[in-house]
């Protein structure tokens, strides 16, 4: 079964009537340590792809770097909608990556990560708060690349990073 299955599974089994319920996702800390673990093994392995080329056409990824103090002066719906916009040009770099990719190890770790990143992104689109539904159309900080790896270790920044933080700032309202 797809890894991203396993995402949105858990997390439609702890949905409440009529909105999204984060709760067992961001109140059981083991999950998001879970899928550190996963993001850190599927850059590692892409790492080991025997002679992975560098894509002709550069793809744009999001810079997830941040400054811990100004993200905990940002509003939950806030930290959502960057997270939602970085995760937006993420799996849209994923996309365009595996378009250029041939190479079977790639192409398998480049089709992983895309479920993962795609699963992350319905998720956090689906969480209701006041602001309503989310609407593409931002435009976070983002670069060029053209090495594969880049991409993956954009994704376990991300997730190590924001989505962490993100998960931990929303435990301390629903989690008491």
């Amino acid at each position: 079964s797809p890894p991203g299955l396993l995402l949105l599974t858990s997390f439609l089994l702890h949905v409440e009537e009529g909105r999204a319920s984060p709760t067992r996702l961001v109140c059981d800390n083991r999950l998001i340590q879970k899928y550190i673990g996963e993001a850190k093994d599927m850059e590692k392995k892409a790492g080991q792809c025997q002679a992975l080329p560098a894509l002709s056409c550069p793809t744009v990824l999001p810079l997830v770097d941040f400054s811990l103090q100004q993200w905990k002066s940002k509003s939950n719906e806030t930290k959502r909608r960057e997270i939602l916009c970085d995760l937006a040009l993420l799996v849209g770099a994923v996309a365009a990556a595996q378009g250029q990719v041939t190479q079977e190890c790639g192409a398998r770790q480049l089709s992983q990560l895309y479920q993962h990143a795609n699963s992350f992104l319905l998720l956090l689109q689906t969480f209701s708060w006041e602001a309503g539904p989310w609407e593409p159309g931002c435009s976070p900080r983002s670069m060029e690349q053209t090495h594969i790896t880049s991409i993956f270790l954009t994704y376990r920044q991300l997730v190590q990073g924001k989505l962490r933080f993100f998960f931990h700032d929303l435990a301390k309202d629903l989690c008491k």
